[in-house]
């Protein structure tokens, strides 16, 4: 694949990724992203869809030949974080930032528009371009389906960057490749006292201490080792004084898992660990769920041949590892089949980091591999 040939396109979205760095907004607040993207789309004469979406967009390529429908996805949202990159393009908005490469995911979309519109009229069906808004809250992918915007579709695929590998290289995998991805909040009831006067109450701290400790044992005793999980207590609060035991605590965290057998399991110990341990100390400790995506789960067939499709790119084709990371993309999933992948972007520092960047280099790349996908994609439902 000869990238110089793509100058004029990679210059485009380098233009296209800096402006949309530059002025990142937070989830269900794309507003003005948006309308950029808009302008842009029908600056190249690519028609908009009509589906009722408060923030991101849908546009359309191909459908003149009839054929099937396919849907490709980026998201379009930022994060509360102050960004510290030093770009001269960083972000003008105080407190957030684009640090899990959403604008580079537009971009590489906007790109692959560019080069599925030059092609339109020979495309063996329709193009669904997926604007989404809302993935950081794990709601846009379900907005974008409840409005319609997947009805028809025969699969869908869907990227994310990638620091730890090279720009030039694409992460393919079947199966897995991002977690479910659950919180959790623990309420614990005690009986508050004097601290010097520790029998007269319920100590919830130390309560929640021995829970804590106890939670550590589900993934170590109830999941095989062929499988895995994670259990993260990240926040503990309670108590107002240091001369007083506190009348309750709260702890929350997170649950990291990649089938949903083991998702159910580690969740019905978690409960019963929580109840037993508060009830054996003489608590009340109660569970409150905060489900979020189910796991990316790629289909083998379609990881094969967007393998294929790289291949005949000249790009370098890895199996990575799966991420421990959520990503909404699952929805899709449990709708059509497809597959998400990654984009190599040799970048310094990982997701949602402030200082978070991408090789730019990827972009074009990324476009020419969602084009090769699109095609191929289609000439393979038709045939």
């Amino acid at each position: 694949m000869n990238i110089q040939s793509e100058g004029k396109l990679q210059e485009r979205l380098v233009a296209y990724r800096r402006h949309l760095h530059a002025n990142p907004e937070l989830s269900n607040e794309e507003f003005a992203t948006t309308e950029i993207l808009r302008t842009w789309l029908a600056e190249s004469d690519i028609r908009i869809a009509d589906y009722p979406l408060r923030t991101g967009l849908v546009a359309e390529v191909g459908g003149y030949r009839g054929g099937p429908i396919i849907a490709i996805r980026a998201d379009i949202d930022a994060l509360p974080i102050q960004e510290e990159t030093g770009l001269p393009f960083a972000s003008k908005v105080p407190g957030v930032m684009h640090a899990c490469g959403h604008d580079f995911h537009t971009a590489v979309l906007l790109g692959a528009a560019l080069l599925l519109k030059r092609r339109e009229r020979e495309l063996e069906g329709t193009v669904r371009l997926i604007f989404q808004p809302a993935e950081e809250k794990a709601k846009g992918a379900s907005q974008v389906i409840a409005s319609g915007a997947l009805e028809g579709v025969q699969a869908v695929f869907g990227l994310h960057n990638k620091p730890n590998l090279p720009v030039g290289t694409i992460g393919i995998k079947g199966g897995p490749i991002m977690a479910a991805a659950d919180g959790f909040v623990v309420d614990v009831e005690g009986r508050g006292s004097h601290a010097a006067v520790p029998e007269a109450g319920l100590d919830p701290i130390v309560a929640s201490a021995h829970i804590i400790t106890a939670l550590q044992s589900i993934v170590s005793r109830n999941v095989s080792a062929l499988d895995s999980a994670v259990i993260s207590v990240t926040r503990l609060n309670s108590g107002t004084a240091w001369n007083v035991i506190a009348d309750k605590a709260v702890f929350d965290g997170t649950l990291r898992t990649f089938s949903e057998q083991v998702r159910d399991r580690v969740r019905t110990r978690f409960e019963q660990v929580v109840v037993g341990v508060g009830a054996a100390l003489g608590t009340k400790a109660t569970v409150k769920w905060i489900s979020g995506p189910p796991a990316v789960v790629n289909d083998p067939a379609w990881a094969e041949r967007a393998a294929k499709a790289a291949e005949s790119l000249g790009l370098t084709v890895v199996e990575p590892a799966p991420s421990p990371a959520g990503e909404d993309f699952a929805f899709y999933l449990q709708e059509t089949p497809g597959i998400f992948f990654f984009l190599g972007t040799s970048g310094p520092q990982e997701w949602h980091h402030p200082a978070f960047d991408a090789d730019e280099r990827a972009l074009s790349i990324g476009a020419l591999f969602f084009e090769a996908l699109a095609v191929n994609a289609l000439r393979s439902i038709t045939v």
